[in-house]
């Protein structure tokens, strides 16, 4: 293993997406691109989707997919193998590309499998390959409840801990080698996210972001706060939630110690919170006021890069910053580079 990928000592969990789409393709690819990284890993899903998958990819001399009993087999697994282990029914061969009920039953199950073993302590982190949210609502319940893992993982979460969903609280952050940002709101409308932009919502995204990063980083992170109006409002002439909202949300936060600015107009403060190339930026992560502020200028400056981490859960979580992408499921070309880096970041976090 490299000297600078983190030694485990627990075993990390990987979901395989909805098996129709590009999350067991890239999750074989990035067993063959990055040993190091995938050491110590498994997949909880299917075996013989596994063995599908790596048929595509494998282009030198073939390695087999390893059938594990318990998780903690994973960390004693040579590194030309991929463990899996069988945690839904044996899967039919489904065909790449297409929504499909059935993908969307076994990509719920082997997620919720993960997480519960994540909250039993049985691993040490779960990285997620994408699920397609037409194919789960499809499966029916309990996953029609659910518009993502987002939501599955928070709810399983405060199941876990006899609490009401409520008192849970999760956020979203995207995050790549320049630029993190940290979401309000998740999936919502449009409309509905203005709403949901209130006092106590956006006070607790910045304590979410203020304990979880503070974690990450070993110190309190500087948070710039994006307004939600063109020029952040200009002073009430383009709107009123910058000054109803979120300035007293921010003095609110600042009583509390935080390291709080803004609110900064949102055409520009990405570009603040962007690291530059002698390796320093303005403010460490933006508040986003909702999912297409936040998301857009970390895909923009690459969705290969990009890591989804959930902050506030009882446990670490990442997934890829892409979607299941069905147009090149199955034709091996998917770029598993955003796999690679949500392993890579779930090993730092652990």
């Amino acid at each position: 293993m490299s000297s600078d990928t983190p030694c485990i000592t627990r075993p990390i969990a990987i979901t395989p997406g909805d098996p129709c789409g590009i999350g067991p393709e890239i999750i074989a690819r990035a067993w063959c691109d990055a040993p190091d990284v995938t050491q110590g890993c498994f997949v909880a899903g299917d075996v013989q989707l596994m063995r599908r998958a790596l048929g595509l990819v494998q282009s030198g001399p073939a390695f087999p997919v390893c059938e594990i009993t318990e998780p903690s087999q994973a960390l004693s697994v040579p590194p030309r193998c991929l463990p899996v282990l069988q945690v839904v029914p044996t899967a039919p061969v489904l065909p790449w590309g297409l929504v499909d009920a059935r993908a969307g039953q076994l990509a719920g199950e082997a997620v919720l499998w993960a997480t519960r073993a994540a909250l039993r302590g049985e691993v040490a982190a779960l990285v997620t390959a994408p699920l397609h949210k037409e194919a789960l609502h499809a499966a029916g319940a309990p996953y029609d409840q659910y518009p993502g893992h987002t939501e599955l993982l928070q709810a399983e979460a405060a199941r876990h801990a006899g609490l009401p969903l409520a008192q849970m609280p999760v956020r979203m952050m995207l995050a790549n080698d320049e630029l993190r940002t940290v979401l309000v709101s998740i999936h919502l409308s449009l409309r509905d996210a203005l709403n949901a932009i209130t006092q106590e919502r956006v006070l607790q995204t910045l304590r979410i972001t203020d304990a979880s990063l503070g974690r990450m980083m070993g110190r309190r992170p500087r948070i710039a706060v994006a307004g939600v109006n063109p020029h952040a409002g200009e002073g009430g002439l383009f709107g009123r939630e910058e000054i109803e909202v979120l300035q007293p949300c921010l003095a609110l936060a600042r009583q509390d110690g935080l390291d709080v600015h803004g609110p900064f107009a949102p055409d520009t403060v990405f570009m603040r919170a962007r690291q530059q190339s002698d390796g320093r930026r303005e403010f460490d992560v933006v508040i986003a006021m909702y999912h297409d502020q936040g998301l857009i200028p970390v895909k923009y400056l690459g969705v290969e890069q990009g890591v989804n981490v959930t902050l506030g859960l009882p446990l670490v979580r990442t997934s890829p910053d892409h979607g299941t992408a069905m147009d090149v499921a199955g034709q091996g070309v998917a770029d598993p580079r955003s796999m690679i880096e949500a392993i890579r970041m779930a090993r730092q976090l652990i």
